[in-house]
């Protein structure tokens, strides 16, 4: 594949490429499982010499380990259930899905299943799994992590979705264990534990000298309807701050349970953050309206409260097709109009963008502005804020159009026909 070809296709063709491609390639992955689940079948990654299919995956075939073991599931699922090859052909659902699916089918089941499992992503397939296997809640607790100095030896852990944790414990030295971290696990989770593969596991020289073994990644991960298990590491000074919350909770929370614990710490931190980032209040004042385009790009806080309830906490980028974006983090209080070229700090011309498309809409304006400024007598301060030209006409402000996501094409359309008057 040449890039420098594909720099010469349009916007349409290049994504009407990918579509074909991807069509392609979903019918090739179906047609991959079906023959690794024929060639297990007839054994024949033993005649080859490897003693698994899996040894045959990643030494013939050369894929990466977790290729292999998604396709290789898949393929015994398929072996089982032929439908399962279907959906994959047609890219109703993944090979992760069909991975952790794969215990939950049976022949009653699987194709309410997958017709269940459309489209969805991997967190929204392990929620339909917990609730079709629940697991019971784990002990909470706090426990340091293993540390290897240089020269000990450390057994590789091995992929172990229901090892516990004195399992764990056994599999590692614990003659050094570190005085600065430790693991918490919740206790709104099950007792099984994922456990970072040795493949994953990378160690690295600490600034002692010593040779540390990573924590495994933050997770959460749903185990039943309702209920998830949360684990991740902390430091030290953490760890100090967990403790003092427990002895202040202590009438509130007797037993200091660690679920309670953070529950009620991150009450606290949502209302404090909304409160600074979204002047959300139990009282708020009325939203007004910014008549004309004020000094600053400061938005009051009823218009960003206004905004706020209006977008529900999402952004509100709509692409052509009329998909709107689903993010919710990284949110920007956004002018529809610039501020730069006269938009007010009003309800009505404020949006809440994630900070990429943001960025994206300021380098469409104002790419499209500096164009039309060359060519329409607009210059530009070193502040950034355009002047017209005196005797260029103005035009009116806000658009008809009182929709905020309407006010978007008003915007770009009035950049084409800036001459006009």
């Amino acid at each position: 594949m040449n890039l420098a070809s594909l720099a010469l296709l349009s916007d349409r063709e290049l994504l009407s490429h990918v579509e074909q491609i991807l069509i392609r390639e979903r019918g090739a992955t179906a047609a991959l499982v079906a023959h690794l689940s024929e060639i297990e079948n007839r054994r024949l990654h033993l005649a080859r010499g490897y003693a698994s299919l899996f040894n045959y995956c990643t030494r013939a075939l050369h894929l990466s380990e977790h290729a292999a073991y998604n396709r290789i599931e898949a393929a015994r699922a398929a072996r089982r259930f032929p439908a399962v090859l279907a959906a994959l052909e047609r890219g109703d659902v993944h090979l992760t899905a069909v991975r952790l699916l794969s215990p939950v089918f049976s022949d009653e089941n699987h194709i309410d299943l997958l017709a269940a499992a459309k489209h969805k992503s991997r967190r929204e397939i392990e929620e339909l799994v917990a609730r079709l296997r629940p697991q019971p809640d784990a002990r909470a607790g706090v426990r340091r992590l293993p540390s290897a100095r240089r020269g000990a030896a450390v057994e590789p852990q091995t992929s172990a979705p229901a090892a516990t944790a004195a399992m764990l414990d056994m599999a590692i030295p614990t003659a050094a264990w570190p005085s600065d971290a430790g693991e918490v696990l919740l206790n709104r989770a099950g007792n099984s534990e994922t456990v970072t593969p040795a493949s994953q596991e990378r160690s690295a020289p600490d600034t002692d000298g010593c040779t540390r073994t990573p924590a495994r990644p933050a997770a959460v991960v749903p185990l039943a309807p309702e209920r998830y298990k949360a684990q991740f590491t902390m430091s030290a000074a953490m760890r100090g701050k967990l403790q003092r919350a427990q002895e202040l909770l202590g009438h509130r929370v007797p037993g200091g349970d660690l679920a309670q614990v953070f529950e009620l710490a991150l009450d606290l931190l949502v209302h404090d953050l909304e409160k600074k980032k979204f002047a959300a209040t139990a009282r708020p004042a009325p939203a007004g309206e910014t008549a004309t385009m004020p000094a600053s790009r400061h938005v009051p806080a009823g218009v960003k409260r206004a905004v706020w309830q209006r977008d529900q906490g999402r952004c509100t980028f709509t692409g052509p097709e009329g998909v709107r974006c689903t993010e919710r983090g990284q949110l920007e209080f956004d002018h529809i109009h610039p501020h730069a070229d006269g938009g007010p700090a009003s309800t009505s011309n404020v949006r809440l963008l994630c900070r990429a498309h943001n960025q994206h809409e300021a380098q469409q304006f104002f790419g499209l502005w500096q164009a039309d400024a060359a060519s329409n007598g607009v210059s530009m301060r070193s502040s950034g804020r355009a002047e017209p030209v005196p005797t260029r006409p103005e035009t009116s402000w806000p658009p008809a159009a009182a929709d905020p996501l309407a006010m978007r094409s008003a915007a770009t359309e009035r950049l084409f026909h800036r001459s006009s008057p």
